[in-house]
């Protein structure tokens, strides 16, 4: 920013639009044969030289937790980055608060059972610490969860050991299975005993792995070991 070297002004990708407008916006860049059709290139450009354009700024209205004087903003366009955004919500204090009422999270709220733990026996507890678990989620006999955070619906078989894991919704982890510093996709289907975060050469081979050592797993990978 001129006269403010160590600060620079970033667009955060949330735009708001009346819709008859913005059809019409898109309809005259579709004709425009010098346009590239880029929505960030040519279309807001065109209406900020137009005139037709406003910004707001984000730290004047953004609610935070407590006395915390930081506004909370995260770019997760990366793996590592969606996967320690995701963790930051385990800490005791998280500088984004999903409990605080006063700034309250709307989105779809899917009709789910509470989470369920079981069973209530000397070494067959199913457990879960500094982590979050949404409805619809099963740990059940001696399966142990750390530092993670499971979407809706995800079934920890019997012994399972999770730590450091953004799970998203329905995926089953088999029993015996070993996870760590993993982001699992929807729906997958962990095998019994599959280990994964202990030996990086294995992992790199078998999924995506960033520099960070978070490895990506989806059901493809699943079932390319299978083969």
């Amino acid at each position: 920013m001129p006269g403010k070297p160590d600060k620079s002004l970033a667009s955060m990708g949330i735009y708001v639009f009346d819709t008859k407008f913005l059809i019409d916006e898109l309809r005259r860049d579709a004709m425009d044969p010098n346009s590239s059709h880029d929505f960030g290139k040519d279309v807001i450009p065109y209406i900020v030289k137009q005139g037709r354009a406003v910004a707001h700024q984000f730290s004047r209205s953004c609610v935070r937790s407590g006395n915390d004087p930081r506004t909370y903003w995260r770019d997760v366009g990366t793996v590592d980055a969606y996967w320690s955004s995701n963790i930051d919500l385990t800490d005791v204090l998280p500088e984004l608060d999903l409990y605080d009422r006063s700034w309250p999270i709307w989105t779809h709220a899917e009709i789910t059972p509470p989470a369920k733990f079981v069973h209530d026996e000397e070494g067959r507890r199913g457990e879960a610490v500094t982590s979050l678990v949404s409805g619809g989620c099963i740990i059940i006999s001696g399966a142990a969860l750390r530092r993670s955070l499971l979407f809706t619906g995800v079934h920890l078989h019997s012994f399972a050991k999770v730590e450091n894991a953004v799970i998203l919704p329905y995926v089953d982890v088999g029993e015996g299975a070993r996870l760590a510093n993993v982001v699992i996709d929807r729906g997958v289907r962990i095998p019994d005993g599959l280990v994964v975060g202990e030996n990086p050469e294995l992992d790199a081979k078998r999924f995506r792995t960033t520099q960070q050592g978070i490895c990506l797993i989806t059901q493809p990978m699943i079932d390319g070991l299978k083969a």
